[in-house]
């Protein structure tokens, strides 16, 4: 395995982020929570420097804050600002693909056909991290063939604000399958030049509604109940 030391600085802030992001939606630390610099830099064997900057890119996905000479702090959204995010990324990510399908060109169907392989190759291997990355990446190569380049912006960053959120709805008993099916009939729909169709199948592929809410709703209120337990647990000993 490839020391933490020997990776690039901005590929280990990232690591760290997505370390963090799932130890945070998975309840290690509880709502509140100061997270401690010198522990974790310990953990990750790294310099306070990547460290904070991965708490930069938490507090923008809004599960850090930072308070000015105390430090970076854990805070779970409310679950209403959550779904209000998804509903808001469904509408610019419809957005995406219908442009994307009026304005497909060739080297981008060839790319979003490797990502599509990508996340078909994961899934396959029962690898929910590359999975994840594949995923990511599929989305982001819709949103610059939408030719749009503001309107890419927007859909990365808000897309980055909710990745800890897509990661948890990921884990859910099923979805993964369920999200390679959708990307399929997504690119079938990009690669037809069916605007409608890509429009409904991008905001059903985001949107949580109905059972998925349901689901996503169980899914952050363990994550959250867990958080607290392991507190208390802590505080016990």
């Amino acid at each position: 395995m490839t020391a933490m030391q020997d990776i690039p600085l901005d590929r280990r802030t990232d690591q760290i982020r997505e370390a963090l992001e799932e130890m945070i939606v998975e309840g290690h630390f509880p709502d509140g929570a100061r997270l401690d610099e010198v522990r974790l830099a310990e953990q990750f064997h790294v310099s306070r420097t990547p460290l904070r900057e991965a708490f930069q890119s938490l507090a923008a996905s809004g599960l850090v804050e930072l308070r000015l000479r105390r430090g970076a702090f854990v805070k779970f959204p409310a679950l209403e600002d959550v779904i209000e995010m998804f509903d808001v990324m469904a509408e610019i990510e419809a957005m995406c693909g219908r442009y994307a399908a009026r304005r497909m060109t060739p080297e981008a169907e060839a790319e979003i056909a490797a990502a599509l392989v990508g996340c078909e190759t994961a899934f396959a291997a029962d690898d929910f991290d590359g999975y994840y990355r594949a995923n990511h990446e599929f989305h982001a190569l819709i949103y610059r063939a939408s030719g749009n380049r503001f309107l890419a912006g927007e859909a990365e960053r808000l897309h980055r604000r909710l990745k800890p959120f897509r990661r948890l709805q990921l884990r859910l008993r099923g979805r993964m399958r369920e999200s390679l099916k959708e990307h399929r009939l997504i690119f079938d729909a990009l690669v037809a030049g069916d605007e409608a169709a890509v429009t409904a199948q991008m905001r059903a592929h985001i949107a949580v509604q109905g059972d998925r809410f349901n689901d996503l709703a169980a899914q952050y209120r363990r994550s959250i109940g867990a958080a607290g337990a392991r507190q208390r647990d802590r505080e016990r000993v």
